[in-house]
């Protein structure tokens, strides 16, 4: 039987050769004060060996749509055009080097109450103070993220400049040759922080209601779907659960998809998690997949699924059982960034290699 997971999947004017793709990866790697945000030598190395590997659609770590929608003071954004400029050095690199045709997307982001932290292995955690880099968050409310300094809630004028950053930073992204946007709604990031009750906790328009809460996302994806090329797909990341007591669950956040599918939205990465501290989440492999099951089976939209993938075999089944419609791996490509290559000869695919690697492809003894 013909692999499923190496089978084409078209979105909108977009075809992608196999459904195996890079899921997004922080890196915190921008160095220099005086070039923020700014992909460099690092992110072109970190994102080509992936499309060297066989995969393909490769996205982009979360890059903010503004200097203070940054995790950190490491993190890539496209908020002027110099960064862009910088970004399509990498997306002509992909696109000339990925032997089987390697799309590369680009994650828009901004972290809201969990910005200007420190990055994972810097010597201190928590918020940056200003004397170190750091700035003023914003965020849906004024209530902090544990520990993190607190934000300033945003009011109208701040709630219609994030919609205009986002807008803005997808038209910049097409520019830069991009092949597709996915808006990062998930993990406790603005426009997560907006859609759950834990959070939003508004008494405006843009809280209440789950109407309400949704409106800051659908703003942003028609803002965005207004400026990119209609044949370029937009995706949407999501949290489909908060994994806490009164966050969001799987039916709710459907039904925001299904609405951000009206509005132009081609496929829901889904994953799980972040909108509050001191969660716990059963870790196993695929523990999110039923989560992209559910929404594909509530909304009819093509998911993906993401969550400790690494088996060939595991892949191969969630497409084959219509769980999800692409499988996207984080550590597994890190472990191993052909991942693709040694897939397709698990399944008896013949996947292309680049032509400086095809000495490799004789050996079958992986």
């Amino acid at each position: 039987m013909p692999s499923q997971l190496f089978s084409p999947l078209a979105l909108r004017g977009l075809t992608l050769a196999h459904r195996g793709w890079v899921a997004p990866m922080c890196q915190y790697s921008v160095r220099g004060a005086d070039e923020p945000g700014t992909p460099n030598d690092w992110h072109l190395v970190h994102l080509g060996q992936f499309a060297a590997g066989g995969a393909a659609l490769i996205l982009t770590e979360a890059t903010a749509v503004s200097a203070a929608g940054r995790i950190s003071p490491r993190d890539t954004g496209i908020w002027t055009d110099g960064q862009a400029e910088c970004w399509s050095r990498i997306t002509d690199f992909v696109h000339r080097n990925g032997p089987g045709g390697t799309k590369i997307g680009i994650q828009l982001a901004h972290a809201g109450r969990k910005a200007s932290t420190y990055w994972p292995f810097a010597a201190e955690s928590g918020s940056v103070p200003a004397a170190q880099g750091g700035w003023q968050t914003v965020g849906a409310t004024a209530e902090p993220f544990g520990p993190l300094a607190a934000p300033q809630e945003l009011d109208e004028a701040g709630i219609a400049g994030v919609i205009h950053d986002f807008r803005a930073a997808a038209a910049r992204a097409a520019w830069a040759g991009f092949d597709t946007i996915e808006l990062h709604a998930a993990h406790g990031y603005l426009l997560h922080q907006f859609l759950s009750p834990l959070v939003n906790t508004r008494s405006d328009g843009w809280g209440g209601s789950a109407a309400n809460r949704s409106r800051l996302l659908l703003a942003v994806v028609e803002a965005v779907r207004s400026v990119i090329p209609d044949r370029m797909p937009l995706l949407l990341r999501v949290s489909a659960s908060d994994w806490a007591r009164g966050g969001l669950e799987p039916e709710e956040v459907a039904a925001i998809v299904q609405a951000a599918g009206e509005r132009g939205v081609d496929l829901v990465d889904v994953s799980s998690g972040g909108a509050v501290p001191g969660v716990q989440i059963p870790l196993e492999p695929g523990y999110q997949v039923p989560f992209a099951a559910r929404i594909r089976r509530a909304t009819g939209l093509p998911v993906g699924a993401v969550g400790l993938i690494s088996k060939t075999s595991h892949a191969e089944q969630i497409v084959a059982d219509g769980d999800a419609d692409a499988v996207l791996l984080a550590r597994a490509a890190l472990r191993d960034p052909h991942w693709w290559l040694r897939a397709a000869v698990d399944l008896g695919v013949d996947l292309p290699w680049a032509p400086q690697y095809e000495r490799a492809a004789v050996r079958t003894d992986f």
